[in-house]
């Protein structure tokens, strides 16, 4: 199971575990801390846990180690579920999903649909589930080292934010098995890489190195392996500093400009805008600008 009863007890505050991945270097927490009132249930191909020195970054790490992570549908169904949990939780401001440092995923589970029909795949809703990240209203920060491949590839996709362990690997290589990307992979690349890079990696199926996903606009940064996770949870803190509504706003802002034309995205940005003074958050941000000290959001 992903977490034991000592996790319990830690979450009850009646004893404390390193956590691996985490440095003692910046004067990161050593322990994995949960609020108080959070309750993180079992699961059983992730480990779910709140991370951070003021304990707002939800961390979600993909445990299913001897499939390199494959994505089975019961994998996914724990991901959603501990991602919509900590959606839902007011104390958590971003959230950290990553793997091992062999694979963050090394793409769907093969065996588990390669019997399927297309009216199975329709009536069953193949790959549905997988929605249910991109719908998360909070900051998604994947932090991918080893293998993303495929729908591991998606999966990092569909996150806000990607940063790349430096021995990372990515690729859609569906084509060399008999399909297509079908969680977003020929749709995600084209927008982040172009027509041109999105062929080439779709048609193919080649892998591509971190620092090529960087330069292709796939990756925002490429960190040492052994560091990853540190600086990916050091950027949800960044985040959950800031007021959770103004954050939610300008990421729904920032997704529209996939969705739209750049004349509706530029209308849509201006209301937003707008619609930030009316919020407290506003008030109390500009105020604390002008008083020169910090802000203190109260999520209205």
């Amino acid at each position: 199971m992903a977490l034991s009863m000592k996790a319990y007890r830690l979450a009850s505050g009646l004893l404390s575990t390193p956590v691996k991945g985490l440095s003692k270097a910046r004067g990161f927490p050593q322990t994995l801390r949960f609020a108080s009132t959070f309750d993180i249930p079992k699961y059983e191909f992730v480990e779910a846990s709140v991370v951070g020195q003021n304990s707002n970054v939800g961390l979600v790490r993909l445990n299913r180690p001897k499939a390199l992570n494959a994505l089975c549908d019961a994998l996914v169904d724990d991901l959603a579920s501990a991602v919509k949990l900590m959606d839902k939780n007011t104390s958590i401001g971003a959230i950290v999903i990553t793997g091992s440092e062999k694979a963050f995923a090394a793409g769907a589970d093969i065996k588990e649909m390669k019997d399927g029909s297309f009216a199975s795949n329709v009536t069953g809703g193949l790959l549905q589930g997988w929605a249910e990240i991109s719908k998360c209203s909070k900051p998604i920060i994947a932090a991918v080292n080893g293998y993303a491949l495929g729908g591991g590839c998606e999966l990092a996709m569909m996150c806000d934010i990607i940063y790349a362990g430096d021995k990372a690997r990515f690729g859609q290589p569906e084509v060399t098995i008999g399909t297509i990307p079908g969680a977003g992979g020929t749709q995600r690349i084209a927008r982040s890489c172009g027509k041109s890079k999105a062929m080439e990696i779709c048609l193919t199926g080649n892998q591509f190195s971190a620092e090529e996903a960087e330069r292709m606009g796939l990756v925002s940064k490429v960190i040492p392996a052994d560091k990853l996770v540190d600086e990916a949870v050091k950027l949800g803190e960044k985040i959950a500093s800031h007021s959770p509504l103004i954050i939610a706003l300008c990421k729904e802002s920032v997704n529209k400009a996939f969705e739209t034309s750049l004349a509706e995205g530029l209308s849509f940005e201006k209301r937003i805008f707008h619609a930030t003074f009316s919020t407290n958050d506003q008030k109390e941000g500009m105020q604390a600008f002008i008083d020169k000290k910090a802000p203190k959001w109260t999520r209205s």
